[in-house]
């Protein structure tokens, strides 16, 4: 079980402006024009290199197990490479990840950027004392605002935290009368985090801020999931939990043009929060969403749930 809170975490050094990121697909397989679009959006503030299978495909995978692996391992490598980012999420990674070993990463700290299937990723990172990035996957990227590019290039560049959050956030949960608090904020996404119970992935809440969201799961699939958590232990100790996007996380699931309903899911979450008797704020603009807000993975936040707000207290890169 990896807990953030009782980890060293280094931020890696600040990319320069026309640095080189890699690119590759350590999960499932990439559209190439959502590629295309997302090496488009990225390309005014890097250079970007794709690893030679970034386009391959075995079935639901981007390419068999050994050759995911190699080449994630080869971009962490490669000392050209001052950031990677995941091509795109679907599923794989917890298939390799035993495969790559985190002394490469500590060797050369960099940036690995991903989010939803990329979790397992990030908490390895930090569980070799290197802070990644969770933002978008570059086949999302392209679909994002041109701000949420030039927002994760800051993040990439700028040694200095962000700050306070320009975010309207509402309180759910057990946060009435809820005291500010300092601690690790940690962006995952939460089928992730249940499916690693019990992996060397799993990430325990102990003593941090956790954001969670979540895509194309019933409200009642969302219950399950944080009761599994819950009863796993890994939110035991939990300062606060923020909550991100709730895309299409509708039963039924929403017909093509509807207009997205988080509320059912929310309101879950809102009662098992109350249950764990843990506070809570809603309305992040991190997931599958219109908007995917890059955050440093694991920097100190503080938080104030009656007031509803973030301020960043740690960089991204050093």
């Amino acid at each position: 079980m990896v807990n953030v809170s009782e980890i060293d975490i280094v931020a890696p050094p600040a990319l320069r402006p026309g640095d080189l990121i890699g690119v590759c697909a350590p999960s499932g397989p990439v559209n190439p024009d959502r590629l295309a679009r997302g090496l488009a959006a990225l390309a005014p503030h890097f250079r970007l290199r794709t690893s030679p299978g970034v386009l391959a495909r075995a079935g639901y995978l981007a390419g068999d197990d050994a050759a995911r692996a190699a080449e994630l391992t080869a971009m962490i490598a490669d000392p050209d490479v001052r950031a990677v980012i995941m091509a795109r999420g679907g599923y794989g990674l917890t298939r390799i990840l035993a495969d790559v070993d985190p002394a490469v990463l500590r060797r050369d700290p960099k940036p690995l950027i991903g989010f939803s299937d990329g979790t397992p990723l990030l908490v390895w990172a930090a569980a070799a004392g290197v802070r990644a990035i969770h933002g978008p996957v570059l086949a999302q990227l392209g679909d994002l605002p041109a701000e949420d590019a030039a927002w994760l290039a800051r993040l990439l560049t700028d040694r200095a935290p962000l700050g306070l959050l320009p975010w309207a956030l509402s309180p759910v949960g057990a946060a009435a009368g809820s005291a500010p608090i300092v601690a690790p904020l940690i962006p995952a996404n939460l089928k992730m985090l249940a499916h690693t119970v019990g992996t060397p992935w799993a990430l325990s809440a102990a003593g941090c801020a956790l954001l969670i969201e979540e895509i194309g799961e019933k409200p009642y699939a969302i219950d399950r999931d944080l009761t599994q958590l819950a009863l796993a232990g890994l939110l035991r100790g939990a300062r606060l939990v923020v909550v991100g996007d709730l895309t299409r996380c509708t039963d039924p699931p929403a017909v093509p043009g509807a207009v997205d309903d988080p509320g059912p899911a929310l309101a879950v979450v809102d009662e098992r929060l109350r249950r764990f008797g843990l506070p809570g704020l809603a309305g992040a603009p991190v997931g599958h969403g219109a908007r995917n807000r890059s955050l440093p993975f694991g920097a100190r936040a503080a938080i104030d749930p009656v007031a509803g707000t973030i301020e960043l207290l740690d960089a991204a890169v050093g």
